[in-house]
């Protein structure tokens, strides 16, 4: 019931309203295409320095259905993962935290006919935009290096698609509480953890189990799980279940976000 009722109050021509001006800001700023341009290399540089560089030193990695994979297989899907959280929450927390905190941006926009939940989805919309540009180039990468199956690469991107939707959600919601600059350590602190500790470099039946319980509880494990299980071909049950993870995040973020917008821009 609630999600029709929102449904009603959206109209798609105003979310693009939101999404064409931040088109026209690209446009109008040389130094963006720097920033997105730059964003793609850091999971890439990852990729080939531990992926392969390591892997070298590592050997193969067993999955849980019985194959062994060079490190760098089982390291690039999840690489895959991180590039689409940080594409998605880079927009969704650095420049939306400026443009609602300091820029007024979303004031004004407010005082068209455009509704808070719509510059959520806006700006969302527009996340997923660069979240999908990063996540294109790395998949044609690891098609190209022969880390995945072409295929298999074209049905890990709808999944991408996902982890950026619910990364960029969570990333407005939380952005919405955030008092200052200073905050962004906190939430660059919790990036880096996650990177680190989702199963992007070893297997999460490695871990000691408290920190194996924590970590499945994380959602770029189930990012990382839902991307990896895609890219290698292993289609199965629990896949829809990391799906239903991040679908839950999603909309839990938006929700938020857009509730967050109302009270503190329209109160």
């Amino acid at each position: 019931m609630v999600t029709l009722m929102v449904a009603r109050q959206v109209s798609v021509g105003r979310v693009g309203a939101v999404v064409g001006r931040n088109v026209g800001a690209l446009r109008s700023g040389a130094s963006y295409w720097l920033v997105l341009v730059s964003g793609f290399f850091e999971p890439l540089l990852y990729l080939l320095s531990i992926g392969v560089g390591v892997g070298a030193l590592v050997g193969r990695i067993p999955l849980g259905d019985g194959r062994v994979v060079s490190y760098a297989v089982f390291v690039a899907p999840a690489m895959l993962a991180a590039s689409a959280m940080n594409g998605a929450l880079a927009e969704t927390t650095f420049n939306f935290f400026f443009k609602m905190k300091y820029a007024k941006t979303f004031e004004a926009i407010l005082a068209t006919p455009v509704r808070p939940i719509e510059v959520a989805l806006g700006e969302l919309t527009w996340a997923m935009v660069r979240s999908s540009f990063y996540t294109a180039a790395f998949l044609l990468v690891m098609a190209v290096m022969g880390l995945a199956e072409p295929w298999w690469a074209l049905a890990a991107f709808p999944a991408t698609m996902l982890v950026g939707v619910a990364f960029g959600a969570a990333g407005m919601a939380v952005s919405t509480f955030l008092r200052g600059w200073q905050d962004f350590d906190l939430m660059t602190a919790a990036q880096f953890s996650l990177f680190l500790f989702s199963g992007t470099f070893a297997p999460v039946g490695g871990y000691p189990p408290v920190l194996a319980a924590v970590v499945q509880v994380t959602p770029l494990y189930h990012a990382v799980e839902l991307v990896r299980g895609l890219a290698l071909g292993r289609v199965e049950w629990a896949l829809a279940g990391h799906a239903l993870y991040l679908v839950v995040l999603a909309g839990l973020g938006l929700w938020v976000a857009s509730r967050r917008i109302q009270r503190v821009l329209c109160s």
